[in-house]
C-alpha cells in the first residue's frame, strides 16, 4: 500500500494526464480511481473534493511549467537570451505528443467562472511567470512595459499552437519576441 505522500502524488499525476487529456469537467473521481489505482476512499481523503483535486493539479503543473522555463535558460548567456528561451521550451512542449494548450487556460476556461480557487490558482501561475519575465526584462534593462508584451507572446503562442496543432507557432513567437527586444534595445540603449 501506498504512503499518503506516494498516494497523493500518484493521484494528482493521474488526474492530471486525464484531465490535461480529456478536460476537467468530463473526467469524474471514478475515472481518477481507475487510472491512479487508488480506492475512492483514499482519494477522497487526501482530496476531499474535486476542486481540491484541480488544484493540486495546477500546483503541479506550475512545478513543471517552473522546472522546463528554468531549463531552457540554463544555457542562456545574456538576459536577452533568458527571454528568448522561453520560446524554444514551449517549441519543445508544442511538439510533444498529446499537447492540448496550456493546462491553466484551459482550466480557466472550464472552472474559472464557478470555481474561485481554481481562477486564483491560475491568476497566481500566470502572475509569478509575468514577475519572472519582468525579471528578465529588468535584468535586460529594458522598461518594464515589455514584460507584458514578451507574456502576451507567449499566452498566444501557446492558445494558438493548441487550437492549430502548429508547432511552428513557438518560432514565429520568438521571432516576434526578439523585433519587440530589439525595438525595445534601440529606445533604451
Amino acid at each position: 500500500m501506498l504512503d499518503e505522500r506516494a498516494a497523493r502524488e500518484t493521484v494528482v499525476a493521474a488526474a492530471d494526464r486525464l484531465f490535461y487529456a480529456r478536460g476537467v469537467q468530463s473526467v469524474g473521481m471514478d475515472a481518477v480511481r481507475a487510472e491512479a489505482g487508488v480506492s475512492l476512499k483514499r482519494i477522497y481523503s487526501i482530496f476531499p473534493s474535486k476542486e481540491d483535486l484541480v488544484v493540486a493539479v495546477l500546483a503541479l503543473r506550475t512545478r513543471q511549467w517552473t522546472r522546463g522555463v528554468e531549463r531552457a535558460a540554463a544555457g542562456a548567456a545574456t538576459p536577452r537570451d533568458r527571454i528568448l528561451a522561453v520560446f524554444d521550451f514551449l517549441d519543445a512542449w508544442f511538439r510533444e505528443d498529446g499537447f492540448r494548450g496550456c493546462a491553466f487556460i484551459n482550466s480557466f476556461g472550464e472552472l474559472g467562472a464557478t470555481s474561485p480557487r481554481v481562477a486564483d490558482a491560475v491568476r497566481a501561475h500566470k502572475e509569478a511567470f509575468g514577475d519572472h519575465v519582468l525579471g528578465l526584462v529588468r535584468d535586460a534593462g529594458l522598461p518594464d512595459p515589455v514584460a507584458l508584451q514578451v507574456v502576451l507572446l507567449v499566452e498566444g503562442a501557446q492558445t494558438t499552437a493548441a487550437i492549430t496543432h502548429d508547432a511552428a507557432v513557438a518560432r514565429e513567437a520568438r521571432r516576434a519576441a526578439a523585433a519587440l527586444l530589439d525595438t525595445a534595445e534601440a529606445r533604451n540603449p
